[in-house]
């Protein structure tokens, strides 16, 4: 068994006197020990609040790198605990942090290469303060901390030995922009971080441009390694965060910029990493990102022309599109967390249906082509179709919703078409929210084109049970075999069942408004009893 390395041994190590080979030589043991550590033992809670502040103080005193790196490593690890960084997250040891970190206003340029560990290990730090100390989310806002990553990034520009720095410079920018709106505005606004990321994002994935709005690889870049794929992730999730509320484009600059920024994350969906897990994440805040791209921007997913063997439809290059599709195919056959991992592009693909024809048409081809065979539920089988209309009745209700306004979209917000491929049963739910019980069509206006049914399903189409959407075996009606009295005391039996669940509050009986709404039955019947009365 291991040896427990003793904090009261590291601490003795931190006072005056101590030579700094002492001091490498302890914390070396330490940090090896628990590198891995995320939970700690209270009883050590006051001694390594002691060595957080021993870390600090030979950090501010001054001494060589190899030793400021053993320091900042040890604090790392120590600040995972909440507990202990009530002596770290005051404002003169945050100064320290970001002067390792070259985010001290009063430092120009990176310095030696030799010292970027101690940059990257001091960002890793602040880092860790920032998500899990409040004093310390509000001391960065005091410090401009936001301002000094902004410039880091600049200093990090095309020095492809930077790709740690960066990485971790916009974690902390992420970091910063998710806890405090104030940091988005600032960004956003002041600090015009939406070309300084898109820049980044640009520089780590080596995109050179053939055309105005058409991001490609450089043929003379190598492979994207890890660290690339890291740091674009990193950009992406910055982006994400000050793109927030971006639905909106009020400045011809603003649209040059969400459109450049688009072609970008187009080249990101057709992008593969060194690993499966790695190219998931890759996609995944690339979707997100895009969900804040305003939707009159989506159209440069399918500026690019159509080249010889890509997914081509009308003429018009459907790649990106198609990535979308399988990466939503994908994320449904996964059967979990469906509101955290499916919504994001149920929604983007939503958004750009309803907003671009030309995509509505090549999505509606994939997801709900011609009908020919109805002898099934719409909901049984393995087609993308069966899938989508199985979420229709998902129990989480932003589910459910997001994937039948998904298909209505696909349907131009025609009710009669929707249930065509879905039977009534399934789009209940979405008629009922939309006052569209008794027909009609959604308020966005489509083109006229009509839809054009299949021989199969024309001749199949006066036999399908409209509540189930497919053709079924005729059944035996059992009232046939009853006499009147028996088909009396059926109904009154079905009668008081209802009274009883009604009574009890099990159930509460809708009908229908005029206007294809739903209310209360009773209120319905007091209001026509009223007119009657009128």
């Amino acid at each position: 068994m291991e040896k427990k390395v003793d904090v009261d041994l590291v601490l003795a190590v931190l006072l005056p006197g101590a030579s700094e080979e002492e001091r490498e030589t302890s914390l070396a043991a330490f940090n090896e020990q628990n590198c891995t550590v995320f939970r700690f033992d209270v009883a050590d809670q006051e001694k390594r609040k002691e060595l957080c502040e021993g870390l600090l103080n030979i950090l501010k005193t001054g001494t060589k790198s190899s030793c400021q790196l053993k320091c900042l490593e040890a604090l790392r690890i120590l600040s995972r605990d909440k507990k202990v960084l009530i002596p770290v997250a005051c404002k003169e040891n945050l100064q320290v942090l970001l002067r390792l970190a070259r985010l001290d206003p009063g430092q120009e340029g990176l310095g030696e290469e030799l010292h970027f560990p101690v940059i990257v290990e001091a960002l890793k730090c602040l880092c860790n303060i920032v998500f899990n100390s409040p004093v310390a989310q509000k001391l960065s806002l005091e410090l401009n901390v936001a301002a000094a990553l902004c410039k880091l990034l600049q200093l990090c520009q095309d020095d492809p030995n930077t790709h740690t720095i960066r990485s971790f410079t916009l974690r902390l920018l992420f970091l910063l922009s998710l806890l405090h709106t104030d940091i988005r505005t600032q960004l956003r606004n002041e600090l015009q971080a939406l070309p300084l990321l898109t820049h980044v994002l640009e520089d780590t994935l080596s995109i050179r441009w053939l055309g105005k709005y058409e991001a490609a690889e450089d043929n003379l870049a190598s492979p994207h390694s890890l660290k690339d794929i890291d740091c674009a992730i990193e950009a992406l999730k910055a982006l994400f965060n000050v793109t927030l509320d971006s639905w909106n484009v009020h400045s011809e600059s603003d649209a040059q910029q969400f459109r450049s920024l688009t072609a970008i994350l187009r080249h990101c969906l057709l992008t593969t990493a060194p690993t499966e897990n790695k190219t998931e994440d890759l996609h995944s805040n690339t979707v997100n990102l895009l969900s804040n791209v305003p939707v009159s921007c989506l159209d440069v997913l399918i500026s690019p022309e159509a080249q010889e063997g890509s997914m081509v439809y009308n003429g018009i290059n459907m790649e990106a599109i198609q990535a979308l599709l399988d990466f939503m195919e994908k994320r449904i056959d996964e059967g979990s967390s469906y509101r955290e991992r499916l919504t994001p592009v149920l929604t983007l693909l939503t958004d750009c249906s309803r907003a671009h024809r030309n995509i509505r048409k090549f999505i509606k081809a994939q997801v709900l082509p011609p009908l020919r065979d109805v002898s099934n539920r719409p909901e049984v089988g393995t087609t993308i179709r069966n899938k989508l209309v199985r979420l229709m009745t998902n129990v989480d209700l932003g589910v459910k919703q997001i994937a039948a306004e998904f298909l209505f979209v696909l349907c131009k917000e025609r009710v009669d078409s929707l249930l065509k491929y879905t039977g009534y049963g399934n789009a209940a739910g979405l008629l009922a929210a939309r006052g569209l019980l008794a027909g009609g069509r959604g308020d966005h206006w489509y083109s006229d084109d009509e839809d054009t049914d299949t021989e199969e399903y024309r001749s199949a189409k006066p036999n399908i049970n409209l509540i189930t959407g497919h053709v079924e075996e005729p059944m035996p009606n059992p009232l046939d075999e009853m006499t009147e009295e028996q088909k009396e005391y059926e109904a009154m039996k079905l009668v008081h069942m209802f009274d009883r669940l009604s009574r009890d509050e099990v159930i509460k009986p809708m009908g229908m408004r005029s206007d294809g709404s739903v209310a209360p039955l009773e209120d319905l019947v007091y209001k026509s009893s009223n007119s009657d009365t009128d």
